[in-house]
């Protein structure tokens, strides 16, 4: 086969959750443990370290990796889903993985497919462990997809457990309270290894101090260690001024990560790094920051509060759940701007109810979806936000509503693109 013939395959003859959502959940290990059987059990040569969290996990992951690698470390990286090509799963050092390895693992394991079913996930999971031990990685940060405890990567035994935070998101899957998800992410702390919790909130803490206990794993509430003192947008980068609870000293960093939310996600890597250290893994402070200030180059991460064009400002950002979208409106309100321009697409299995209170009245709304069967259809959600006194016009896909966006906007609105993964990976650079 081709690399299209190849992709072509894995996206059709596989259940895959980003298009079909819930039916391609595959609710225990089973699958991923027998491919990883058949190809020797690549993930036992080679260290991790495994996120799970509601929201900032993606960004988290390529925070820690740009540092490891900055260090010096061969570092892999697994995230999902991908923006606009598959090969961004899988990067070692910021480089995405060939085509032709991904051909190659294909036909390797394609009668393990026909006998095992497995989802489209599993068969990831599986090509990203194969690769990175056949590429002699030093660590890998490995993202977990949905939940922790059944999520597919979670047959690794890391060096380090992070869970960013808990919201609402997956409610179908996970559990309908926040005790019930956080249980669910809880599921990645391993016997005996550190885990860094991001944020603590009341109705989860105690559930991962209950598991860390059971298992015996040291837990760390990154935001009971560390906060950010100060902070200030420059120039599309973050600014941010550090303290350690107890001490006085402040150390800066500047990220060239532009949302605020960051900082959030950097006093979650701060102690990861610091666990990291404990470990052994040599992560100089200056090295830190200097990783910092380019994660993008270094790791190829997009999607955050993205800025792609000035006068109109154009921003894109992944956030598509309650919290994620507070955190966007936040964001909004820090930006300078006239008038305001929201292009938005969301998938059918999201709360879509609690996404659209958390957004401004007083901006103009393209609604539009992605091309892919879970979108909820373009004027069903208008027709939704309507009822929240959200107006605007129906698009059939991003591109046509971001150029009527621009079309409206003057040189000093924001325009913001969001709502869906998906939507962003379809816009057009």
């Amino acid at each position: 086969m081709t690399y299209e013939e190849t992709l072509h395959y894995l996206f059709t003859r596989l259940p895959m959750f980003s298009r079909i959502g819930a039916a391609a959940y595959k609710k225990d290990l089973t699958n991923t443990i027998q491919l990883c059987d058949l190809i020797g059990n690549p993930q036992r040569r080679f260290k991790t370290i495994h996120i799970a969290g509601t929201n900032g996990k993606g960004s988290t992951s390529h925070m820690l990796a740009a540092i490891l690698q900055k260090a010096g470390y061969k570092t892999g990286l697994y995230t999902s889903p991908h923006l606009r090509d598959f090969r961004e799963r899988f990067r070692i050092d910021g480089a995405m993985i060939e085509e032709s390895f991904i051909v190659d693992f294909t036909k390797r394991i394609q009668p393990a497919i026909d006998s095992i079913e497995p989802s489209f996930f599993e068969i990831t999971v599986a090509m990203a462990f194969d690769y990175f031990e056949k590429n002699n990685v030093d660590i890998a940060v490995i993202e977990t997809g949905l939940g922790g405890r059944l999520d597919s990567t979670n047959i690794i035994t890391p060096e380090l457990s992070i869970i960013t935070n808990i919201g609402w998101d997956h409610m179908n899957l996970l559990g309908d309270t926040l005790e019930k998800i956080a249980f669910e992410k809880a599921g990645i702390i391993k016997p005996g290894i550190p885990v860094v919790v991001g944020e603590t909130a009341a109705e989860t803490r105690a559930v991962f101090q209950q598991v860390a206990a059971e298992k015996n794993a040291p837990l760390y509430f990154a935001d009971q260690l560390r906060y950010a003192a100060d902070w200030k947008m420059d120039h599309h980068h973050l600014k941010v001024q550090v303290t350690r609870n107890g001490h006085d000293e402040r150390l800066p960093y500047r990220l060239d990560l532009a949302g605020f939310y960051q900082t959030k996600n950097l006093v979650t890597v701060l102690e990861a790094v610091h666990q990291l250290q404990q470990r052994g893994f040599t992560l100089p402070a200056a090295t830190v920051q200097d990783a910092l200030h380019q994660v993008k180059p270094l790791t190829g991460l997009h999607g955050r509060w993205d800025i792609i064009q000035q006068h109109p400002f154009v921003v894109l950002d992944v956030g598509h759940n309650e919290d994620g979208m507070r955190q966007i409106v936040s964001q909004i309100e820090l930006t300078e701007h006239e008038h305001l321009h929201i292009v938005i697409g969301m998938v059918k299995d999201k709360e879509i109810e609690k996404v659209l209170q958390q957004l401004p009245k007083e901006a103009n709304y393209y609604f539009t979806k992605a091309h892919i069967p879970r979108a909820l259809p373009e004027d069903e959600l208008a027709t939704q936000a309507a009822a929240h006194d959200l107006q605007g016009l129906s698009y059939a896909d991003v591109n046509t509503a971001l150029k009527a966006a621009l079309q409206k906007a003057q040189k000093n609105d924001l325009i913001v693109v969001c709502g869906s993964v998906f939507v962003v990976g379809e816009v057009k650079l």
